[in-house]
């Protein structure tokens, strides 16, 4: 049954009861879902750390690499161009929370790395991002909670074999 005509257009999953369709309504479902927190994970940063969430993630990454990170890894494991990395880095770089260095082997690379400042500003975001995270998601289950990421690695495995099948 797809209802009466003005809710079939205004209401997109009223009536849909075929597998084809289950598989488009996960995936809104997903992006809703990633947009909420998403937004939510924005409006907290830029509140309580007047920071954005790419200055965030820029930050997280290169500490994932106490060494330092050249810009081209930390363009490909944000998935973001060079050209959209570098204005974010210099402006991380004039406000003194990263350091670029020259890389010892090449000296066309160039290595970032979090200043004392860089690292003190993420130490205090990232265990109320965690907070926050944790805090839209406590009225899951927890076992459904963890039954949701063995699906949603499913989901993604999925997806990996798709793609490798093109």
């Amino acid at each position: 049954d797809q209802g009466s005509p003005a809710q079939s257009t205004s209401d997109f999953e009223s009536g849909l009861k075929d597998d084809d369709r289950l598989d488009l309504r996960i995936w809104l479902r997903l992006l809703t879902c990633a947009n909420m927190i998403e937004r939510r994970v924005r409006q907290n940063l830029r509140t309580d750390f007047d920071t954005t969430l790419p200055r965030f993630d820029v930050l997280a990454q290169i500490d994932r690499a106490p060494e330092g990170q050249p810009m081209q890894e930390l363009s490909r494991r944000l998935m973001v161009t060079n050209g959209n990395m570098t204005p974010l880095v210099d402006r991380l770089e004039e406000e003194a929370l990263v350091v670029r260095e020259p890389s010892a082997k090449d000296r066309r690379v160039q290595h970032v790395k979090l200043t004392d400042e860089g690292k003190s500003a993420l130490d205090a975001m990232i265990p109320e991002n965690k907070r926050l995270v944790s805090d839209l998601m406590r009225y899951v289950d927890r076992d459904r909670a963890s039954e949701l990421y063995d699906l949603l690695g499913d989901l993604k495995e999925s997806i990996l074999k798709s793609e490798a099948g093109k």
